[in-house]
Parts: C-alpha cells; structure tokens; sequence
C-alpha cells in the first residue's frame, strides 16, 4: 500500500531538512517540492562531495528516483537550468528524473528587481531580510491573476502580450515609486524563449503522474522549504516568507488530496536559529567567544545557504516548537544538531513565555505579539561526552537521552529519528517514517 511522507521544518529554516530528505529517500519513488522558490538553500554531503541545491529537490542525488516541481513553487527557470548544470557536472543525471508543472509561476528579471528595490528602500529596522531572489513579488502576482506561468513559455506570441504587459507595469513602479532602473522587454523575452527550449522535456502533468505513482503502490516524499515559522499565514508576520510552508501546503501545492498525507516529520535543530530580521524569544549573543551562542555559531557553521549570512543562534524554544506541531500535524520529530551542544556544561529550554504579565505556553500570532514576550527558561545538565555520529540511541550521552526525553514530554510528540553528523548514516532511527 502507498505511504506519503511530507518532512517540513518546524522552526525559522535552516533545520536540515536536506540531509533527512536524501536519507527518506531510499524508501521513495519519486521526491516532490511543493513550495517557495530559489530562496531555499538545502546542504547535503555525500561521502566527500557536498551539494548545495536551491530548487531541485534533494532527492536527487539518489540514482534513479524522480523527482517533481510541483505547481506551488514560484520557478525562475534560468536559475534552474544552471542549477541543473552543476549537477549534471558532477556526475548527476537530472533532466531524465526532473518533472516540472506547467502551472509553476515564472520568477522574471522585474520580480528580482522590485524585491532588491524594494528592500533597499525600506528603513533599516523595517528590513524583512527577503533573500532578493523575486520570491515575493513572484507570489504577489500569481495572487493578482497576472504570473506568467510555465505552460505561457511554450506560446511565444501569448507570452510576448502577457509580458510586455507586465513590463509596463512593473516598470512604472520601479522608475516612478522605487528610483530604480526599467527593465528591457526584449532581454527578458529573448532569455525567456532560450530557457522555454531548454526546460520543455522536463515539463509534465505532476499531480497525474503523482496519483499514478500513488496507484500503483509507490511511496511520494514531500520536501518543504523554509520553515513553518515563515508561513505567510502562521509565521512571525511580516517577518516570514511569501508561501505556505506548513504541511497541508503539500496537497494544494502539488496537487494531491489531503488524505494521501500520511505522516508529518517535523525537522527540529536541538537549539534555534533564524536568518535576517524579525522576532527571535531565545536568541543569544553568538560573538563572545566560549559563550554557548559562540559554540551554536561556529561548530554549527550557521551560515545561510542561499545567502552566506551568518545566522542568529538562541536556545531551543518549545513554546514556538508546539505551535508548529498544531499547524503542521506533526506525526513525530527528527532533531538534528544535537552534537553542536556536546561539551556545554548546561543547557536552557523555553518552555513558555511572559506576554503582558501573563504566562503563555505557545508562539502567539504576529511579530509585534511575539517581540513583547520574555522567554520562561528549564535548565539542563549539558554532557561532555560525544553524540557526533552516534547511530543507536544507547550510545547517547544519558544527559543527551534526557535533554531528548524532555523535549517529548513537553511537546507530546515523540522523537522518532535524529541526525547525529551531515552523513546519511549518522542517523538515530526509532520509528521509521515510512513504516510508522
């Protein structure tokens, strides 16, 4: 019988949702991004070789498995061909296994323009940290029934009136509202006819080919990007992405029913962290050498994927944790990173937060809700023993299982695998997604 996966992150991004999508993998027939864009940064490293991937599902890197663009994800088709490229330079074969869905919204120069210009224009503490990538404004006018979407490549005189209408409008508010420079119609076209040609082998019906795989008994991983945290809808708005990240986001953005999502695995660093602006309960300060910010910083090597910002670091907050676990249903956890905290001597979990004088246990809705909160610590006994590449849950650190154990009481959710090292097999199984 067929088993759906959905793996989503569970705080601000970043958790390493890449690593445990390739290890999934081996129980998968095809692999499936339903959301965001290129604005995504997945790591994976595979005995020697490292893989940094953007839009190409992380599947991948696994011979033989498909892998699927579905219609929720925003695609700038240029970025993807490179991407493809570099794949394909390292020995991968992508263009065989990839399929792409003709509804997927184009990102278009204008779109990367307007998010540069528009960020650039914002004051300094009103700054969303967007990745410039034309993520937003992409989304933006999908929502306003103007995208040019991949099936408009593949007829070039619709595409041609559809995009010089868009240039004209997004022109305008370049030059006249943001100060900066107009974009050319035909640059834009002219590279947009040279990717069409270059995509349209890759181009397929995905939600048909996802219910047939479906039917004929085959297992589907759906790889969210971002993290719950940013959802447009349940994040720290408007500190948040321009997509739904959440689980049920899976269903509409690749076109398969709800009740094809069997078990949520909600990805959870052991601490927390969070790149660009907006609200952040647990942060610590991650420049004092010897601080526990310091050792979260620099043996995490918490630099962003996309961008190589250097990431905010703070203590693991379950307040924030259990709201992700209502808005995404999530069937069990996978921690990773627990090993970036060997050595401390101990360790704070929030477990709620003061808001107004009030005691709250869960993540409210809103930035401005979440700045007013002070976090509520539990101290821990750290260990200084080692859980790097540890594959058995008896070669943990008793303080280490402990820390582990907390997390499940507090959230109700049990921690079914962790990620003890980047390598496929520094994994701790203790339910198996797929056979849970």
């Amino acid at each position: 019988m067929a088993k759906n996966v959905v793996v989503v992150g569970t705080q601000w991004g970043d958790e390493g949702k890449g690593k445990i999508v390739d290890w999934l993998t081996d129980h998968a027939d095809g692999v499936v991004r339903f959301q965001g864009g290129h604005n995504a940064g997945h790591t994976l490293v595979i005995g020697d070789q490292e893989y940094k991937l953007n839009l190409v599902p992380s599947g991948i890197v696994r011979e033989g498995k498909a892998c699927y663009i579905g219609n929720g994800v925003v695609l700038d088709a240029h970025h993807l061909l490179s991407e493809i490229r570099k794949l394909e330079a390292g020995g991968i074969k992508v263009r065989e296994r990839l399929r792409i869905s003709p509804g997927c919204p184009l990102i278009l120069p204008y779109h990367v323009a307007l998010d540069q210009a528009r960020e650039a224009a914002r004051a300094s503490a009103d700054k969303i940290g967007t990745t410039g990538k034309g993520i937003g404004p992409a989304y933006e006018d999908k929502v306003a029934r103007r995208a040019l979407r991949v099936y408009d490549l593949f007829d070039r005189e619709r595409f041609a009136a559809k995009l010089r209408e868009n240039i004209d409008h997004h022109n305008f508010v370049l030059t006249q509202m943001l100060g900066a420079p107009a974009l050319d119609f035909d640059e834009v076209f002219a590279q947009s006819m040279a990717d069409a040609d270059e995509i349209r082998p890759m181009v397929a019906d995905v939600s048909a080919e996802l219910y047939a795989v479906n039917k004929r008994g085959g297992n589907l991983l759906f790889e969210g990007a971002q993290g719950a945290l940013l959802d447009i809808d349940h994040g720290t708005y408007p500190f948040v992405t321009s997509s739904n990240c959440v689980a049920g986001q899976a269903a509409a953005g690749a076109g398969v029913g709800p009740g094809r999502l069997h078990y949520v695995l909600g990805i959870t660093k052991a601490y927390c962290t969070r790149v660009g602006a907006g609200p952040f309960p647990t942060e610590v300060d991650i420049e004092t050498a010897g601080s526990p910010g310091e050792q979260m910083s620099s043996k995490g090597r918490e630099f962003g994927t996309v961008t190589g910002r250097k990431r905010r670091c703070g203590w693991l907050d379950l307040a924030a944790l259990k709201r992700s676990i209502i808005i995404n249903g999530v069937t069990g956890l996978c921690i990773t990173k627990l090993d970036v905290l060997d050595g401390l001597s101990e360790l704070q979990i929030c477990t709620g937060y003061m808001l107004d004088g009030e005691k709250i246990d869960l993540l409210p809705m809103g930035a401005e809700e979440v700045r007013r909160c002070e976090p509520v610590f539990e101290t821990m006994p750290g260990w200084s023993g080692t859980t790097f590449g540890a594959q058995s849950w008896e070669a943990l650190p008793f303080e280490a299982r402990a820390y582990l154990h907390r997390i499940e009481e507090i959230c109700e959710v049990p921690i079914d695998v962790i990620s003890t090292g980047p390598e496929r097999d520094e994994t701790i199984l203790r339910r198996h997604p797929f056979g849970a």
